[in-house]
């Protein structure tokens, strides 16, 4: 019964619950052992009384040695082997058949409980369900984001930029990690000859979580017609605009957390894992970058616009009046490139102290204007520049998806799929498609500062700027042998919004009173969800072990035969097929010509055919067997134990020539020597 309803057991046996899960297998087998032993006690029981009933009656036919034999069959099935004719003589009948399946099922017993109901790690259904996780800040909490970076320098040594510090340099070798990484996989990519113009085909972006989190990312279409040949067209420009979703690491803490209770790979002893998918936001960056010439630049760039003075005094990036929040003059509010970066009366266009030279790159990220993005200026030639905007949204055309091991888990995201319905916007349908959040430009800033991809303004052309510049798209068509700069550009901001999701909701809005964005104390916010996990169970791990249910259900059946037999049968008799009883008897029988030859070397061919039946000496009141009257394979079945001297010389002829002849005469030399 336990094989066929295969009951998850569950938090009942963990590693450190109610039973382990080495106990739990070690019970199994005792009881499959005791059930293995108690069978075949019943079943011997059940043919000593059913052929000693059988013997025993005078309108029976008697059993034969071959019967007899069925014994050891189910107490010793190796027998079967070595003494093959008992087999081929009792098999053929119906107690043959039914003894020899007893013998068969009794000796893998044991192996079809191990394989259909000792627990064994198994995955069940996926099932639906709604989880918890605490949320403690917004999302792109630049505060929350620093105070939660780990440094042993404390506001008492560095009390304004300590936190600052540290943050930058988890950005910078996060940023780093994850972009090598990505690079790795092109060049395995190219290698393969896998390379594509198809974004869909182009390795995904990858990331870091906790030191031991793979995460990875996707391309997708979160703003409409990205294609970049059609893009290039329209604006007579090569522009290149990627948008990358990232899985939200929220699911890592909700995963883990006892209110949810999801059994852990450590609870399974280290070999459990599990698989989650969960309906919540993608945080998703946007990158686009275009070919932009020195004249669509003029309005942008400080060191080309007019005289700051009557005296014609050129203006100095190095000079840069009050650092970035420079007022722009209302003759320059309006720029070519309008259109494709969305500038407008709120979110106006950026101001470059200078134009870069080759390989290198400058920074606008003026968070005093109110811009939703952060914007680079790169150029690897002295003649071209690229612009390129970023900017951070949560995309609800996305579900996140977690594999739980102990050898390390992975998060990743499952985007643009139309029947995915863990989709974020399947659970919460006005949610907007592009809400840009200004927040993040801080959380960027430090960013990009960390990764010198402002040094430009120095002339410092630093390796990363160097590398993102080579980058830079000359056709409008992506490089089958080479990431774009807005690929690139991506994948090094990737860990940014990771952190920025970190803590933050399960939903795609701050749903909390608090002005700052921060809670004192996390709150629950429940989320759906799927969940496919291993946990220990009954039933086999593989489809070919179901044909051990035919073992544990024959073993059934043939015990309940038997409790029906001894309920129905009445009192009990003697088993004369038991050993002792049987040699008693046989001692204080007379001999049988039917069994000639057999005291040499045992019973052989057609003497485990002979029916022998156990009859009654009434004027002695003496029990003794003998072969059924009549029956003779060719000889007289007939008793002679009237005959006491012609069954002596009998017996010497039969044993003329016997090997045990020999080998009796030479150990008693041995004895009369020793002696």
């Amino acid at each position: 019964m336990i094989a066929i309803k295969k009951p998850r057991y569950g938090h009942a046996i963990t590693t450190a619950g109610r039973l382990s899960p080495n106990t739990a297998s070690l019970l199994c087998a005792a009881f499959a052992k005791s059930i293995e032993l108690s069978f075949v006690t019943v079943f011997v029981a059940f043919l000593g009384q059913l052929l000693s009933t059988r013997a025993l009656s005078r309108n029976g036919k008697g059993v034969t040695i071959a019967e007899m034999a069925m014994r050891s069959w189910v107490l010793q099935p190796g027998t079967m082997l070595t003494h093959f004719e008992s087999v081929k003589y009792a098999a053929a009948t119906f107690l043959g058949v039914f003894a020899l399946l007893a013998a068969l099922t009794a000796m893998v017993y044991t192996t079809a409980s191990d394989a259909l109901v000792a627990p064994k790690l198994k995955f069940g259904k996926t099932e639906e369900l709604v989880m918890y996780g605490k949320v403690a800040t917004s999302f792109a909490n630049t505060y929350y984001v620093e105070a939660h970076c780990n440094t042993p320098i404390q506001s008492k040594t560095d009390e304004l930029d300590y936190l600052t510090t540290c943050i930058s340099i988890q950005h910078a070798g996060e940023a780093y990690h994850n972009y090598m990484q990505y690079l790795t996989n092109w060049v395995g990519n190219i290698d393969s000859g896998n390379g594509s113009t198809n974004l869909a085909q182009r390795p995904d972006p990858v990331g870091m979580l906790y030191d031991n989190m793979t995460v990875k990312g996707s391309w997708i279409n979160l703003v409409k017609d990205q294609n970049m040949t059609v893009l290039s067209q329209n604006y007579s420009k090569i522009v290149n605009n990627i948008t990358m979703a990232m899985p939200h690491p929220g699911i890592l803490a909700a995963a883990s957390d006892p209110i949810n209770g999801i059994l852990q790979p450590q609870d399974l002893s280290g070999l459990g894992e599990y698989y989650l998918r969960a309906s919540v936001p993608s945080p998703t960056i946007n990158v686009l970058c275009a070919s932009v010439s020195e004249a669509d630049l003029e309005p942008m760039v400080y060191e080309l616009w007019p005289p700051t003075d009557n005296n014609g005094t050129i203006p100095n990036s190095m000079t840069w009046p009050n650092g970035f929040n420079l007022a722009m003059p209302s003759n320059l509010t309006k720029t070519s490139v309008d259109d494709l970066f969305g500038f407008d009366d709120v979110n106006v266009h950026p101001i470059f102290p200078k134009l870069p030279l080759p390989y290198n790159t400058v920074l606008n990220f003026s968070s005093t204007w109110g811009p939703n993005a952060i914007y680079l200026l790169a150029t690897s030639e002295s003649t071209t520049y690229t612009m390129c905007s970023m900017r951070v949204a949560l995309s609800p055309n996305c579900s996140t998806e977690y594999h739980a091991s102990m050898s390390g888990g992975s998060l990743n995201t499952h985007c643009d799929d139309p029947n995915d319905r863990l989709a974020y916007g399947r659970s919460q349908p006005l949610a907007p498609n592009g809400k840009w959040y200004p927040d993040w430009v801080d959380v960027a800033s430090l960013w990009a500062t960390a990764i010198s991809l402002g040094d430009g303004i120095n002339d410092a052309a630093s390796s990363n700027a160097r590398l993102l510049t080579q980058l830079i798209p000359t056709a409008p068509a992506l490089d089958p042998s080479l990431p774009s700069i807005s690929e690139a550009l991506a994948v090094l901001a990737g860990n940014t919004i990771l952190l920025s999701a970190i803590d933050s909701p399960f939903i795609h809005y701050w749903n909390y009173s608090t002005t700052v964005n921060t809670l004192k104390q996390p709150q629950y916010q429940a989320f759906n969800a799927t969940l496919k996990t291993q946990t220990y169970a009954s039933g086999g791990t593989q489809p070919w072990q179901g044909i051990f249910y035919i073992v544990l259900t024959l073993v059934f059946i043939t015990n309940v035969c038997c409790l029906l037999y001894f309920g129905f049968s009445g009192s009990l008799v003697t088993d004369f097929i038991e050993p002792q009883n049987l040699f008693s008897l046989s001692l204080n029988s007379p001999p049988s010509a039917v069994l000639e030859g057999s005291c040499g070397g045992g019973p052989e061919r057609e003497h485990f055919q002979v029916p022998w039946t156990i009859e009654l000496d009434k004027e002695r009141e003496h029990l003794y067997i003998e072969s059924r009257e009549g029956w003779a394979p060719g000889k007289s079945s007939r008793p002679v134990h009237k005959h006491q001297r012609s069954w002596s010389r009998r017996t010497d002829y039969e044993m003329e020539g016997s090997p045990v002849v020999r080998m009796y005469s030479k150990l008693n030399k041995k004895r009369t020597s020793l002696l």
